[in-house]
């Protein structure tokens, strides 16, 4: 038997035990470590933000259930459990109970760091901390004593401490990674964008590119195939960025790739602000100041003023490399007519991603 960790916000374990708590999940790049646990393994649920042990779960075996049970991501690696200890926020166990006792916080020093080990889900326990944190659980689950929990760290999404470069120096900074705005669930913008997104990942696929989808795009259809499975599909990305690029490119709505390199970003607008897609551009180049990208936004005609207008705020036309210098408006129409011509013409295996750039319009002046 193994014991392994298995992340939860306040929110993503409310969800999992309306869900039924028969069911916990991973986000695509976890595909390796899920394939690794077994049968009879136990996940221990630590709850981030509030800092609490709140259950025990044994893993019955890989789950095909595909329900959205959770909001804010879908977490597609998925493993049957049964629910052993499942605690409130309130009964949880707090970090602190554990200074001294376990590997990962052996002294003060090591307060809000823990070494690292609750940075990412399915981190594998060393037999005595498992040992140390299963009697914890049973203690609190025989004779619960409540707490009180600060509401807005309960709601609190993750926070990452990234290092930025600022011309030759670099400094240390904490950042968050703002979820995706809800799309309606269903009409006609909806279908406008999957639309967008299925041209764009197909005409990458033609040009022997890997393509990305957005990872809450995954399931969306569009000519009755799943974006998720088309061909040249990834599901891991490069892994040379830090926690919190990786998390805000994994948003990105169409992401072309060449070995390990993103060559081309495409946000598409049309269910979300205008300026959702552009915070989303800026966030990465601030994280990533050098990276070499071509970035997109693609839009109605009809909104080209609006985007003019928005992609020219100082906030985006201060930065390093300026926004509006390096992001092309890309228009419904004008990409999708492209996009009918290379297909009819044949010449997509023979075209570089540069092309866009004769498509596109900056509006740098």
């Amino acid at each position: 038997m193994k014991y392994w960790l298995d992340l939860f916000t306040g929110s993503t374990w409310k969800e999992f035990l309306d869900a039924g708590a028969d069911v916990t999940g991973f986000r695509e790049r976890h595909r390796k470590l899920v394939g690794k646990v077994q049968p009879g393994d136990i996940l221990l649920c630590y709850m981030t933000g509030v800092m609490r042990w709140v259950g025990a779960l044994e893993v019955k075996g890989p789950s095909t259930d595909t329900r959205a049970i959770w909001h804010d991501d879908e977490f597609p690696q998925r493993l049957a459990v049964k629910p052993l200890i499942r605690l409130s926020a309130e009964c949880g166990v707090p970090m602190d109970d554990f200074l001294g006792k376990v590997s990962f916080f052996t002294d003060e020093s090591m307060r809000g760091k823990y070494r690292g080990f609750l940075r990412g889900s399915l981190a594998r326990f060393a037999p005595d901390d498992a040992k140390a944190v299963v009697t914890a659980l049973e203690n609190a689950n025989t004779n619960p004593v409540s707490r009180e929990v600060d509401p807005k760290k309960l709601a609190r999404r993750p926070l990452f401490k990234v290092e930025i470069q600022q011309g030759k120096k670099k400094i240390e900074t904490i950042v968050s990674v703002p979820e995706p705005e809800e799309p309606p669930a269903s009409g006609s913008q909806v279908t406008r964008h999957s639309e967008i997104q299925y041209s764009l990942l197909t005409l990458g696929a033609e040009m022997g590119l890997d393509v990305w989808v957005a990872r809450n795009d995954l399931s969306r259809t569009w000519a009755g195939k799943k974006l998720g499975e088309l061909p040249r599909m990834i599901y891991e990305l490069p892994t040379q960025f830090n926690e919190a690029t990786t998390r805000t490119i994994e948003l990105i709505d169409v992401l072309w790739l060449k070995g390990n390199s993103i060559v081309a970003a495409f946000e598409v607008e049309c269910t979300t602000s205008i300026y959702s897609g552009l915070l989303r551009m800026s966030d990465l180049l601030a994280l990533q100041p050098n990276l070499d990208i071509r970035l997109f936004l693609v839009a109605p005609e009809e909104r080209r003023e609006k985007v003019s207008q928005e992609i020219r705020r100082p906030t985006f036309s201060r930065l390093e490399r300026p926004l509006p210098k390096v992001c092309g408006f890309l228009p419904f129409n004008k990409l999708q007519e492209t996009v009918d011509g290379i297909r009819k013409l044949q010449i997509a295996s023979a075209l570089q991603p540069a092309f866009l750039d004769k498509v596109a319009e900056y509006f740098e002046g």
